[in-house]
């Protein structure tokens, strides 16, 4: 039931664009209510930011998968009020199991470095270097959070195509809707009233029963995802993912 690419979809709800922010989700997943929680952590200075992001399995998800935690940590420089990534890494452990993929990206030369290691019983199994097929100046954190500055008009219908480190089975691809003022009533039901805009997210993904997983978001004045919603995950339907704080 828990899928092992599950908690870097739950992520791409945080969409976060005050300066220094704190937020919390639960998620939830069908029949199995709450599997997960996540916390996200935003600090900007005036030419350097960094964000954490913290996920981890609850009840019954924390017993299927071996008390999975993960942590996704972007640090880079900014330019002009946009950030741009110069190195994310994402940590994932369960049992006694733990992986990183650091990727470092060079942007002089426009290439990525993929450095991936596994550990058991701290002990390190296997540590391999790569470069990726593709170059972005994003990683998957920082592109949700510069969105507020790649999307001019988010009342506007338009699907945008963005590339982003991180996204690798896509290669580097993904692609943000803005639904027509049609579509809204739809969006409002499985959302809720009141979002300031909703989009949608396609996420090209195995874990689906579909070629495209379809991530529903309603962000608010304030310009914070209050509910995510991953539609038609393979067997169990949908995972939700709502703020607390």
């Amino acid at each position: 039931m828990w899928k092992k690419g599950l908690f870097l979809y739950i992520l791409l709800a945080l969409m976060l664009w005050s300066k220094n922010i704190q937020a919390s989700y639960n998620v939830s997943y069908g029949i199995f209510g709450t599997v997960g929680t996540a916390k996200a952590y935003l600090h900007q200075s005036h030419k350097h930011y960094s964000i954490d992001i913290y996920l981890e399995a609850t009840g019954i998800a924390k017993f299927l998968s071996q008390g999975r935690k993960e942590h996704h940590i972007s640090k880079g420089h900014i330019v002009n009020g946009v950030m741009i990534s110069d190195m994310y890494q994402v940590i994932q452990s369960y049992g006694d199991v733990m992986m990183t993929k650091t990727y470092s990206i060079d942007h002089k030369n426009k290439r990525v470095q993929k450095r991936y290691r596994k550990y058991l019983h701290t002990k390190l199994q296997e540590d391999t270097i790569r470069y990726l097929d593709f170059y972005a100046e994003d990683d998957l954190l920082t592109l949700y959070f510069n969105l507020k500055r790649l999307i001019p008009d988010t009342q506007k219908p338009h699907i945008y195509h963005f590339m982003a480190v991180g996204a690798e089975r896509q290669k580097g691809k993904v692609t943000l809707t803005i639904p027509p003022a049609k579509a809204l009533p739809h969006y409002q039901k499985i959302l809720g009233d009141g979002a300031s805009w909703y989009a949608l997210a396609m996420i090209h993904q195995k874990i689906f029963s579909s070629k495209d997983g379809e991530l529903m978001l309603a962000i608010g004045d304030d310009g914070i995802t209050n509910k995510a919603v991953l539609k038609d995950v393979i067997f169990f339907g949908d995972i939700r993912a709502v703020r607390t704080k």
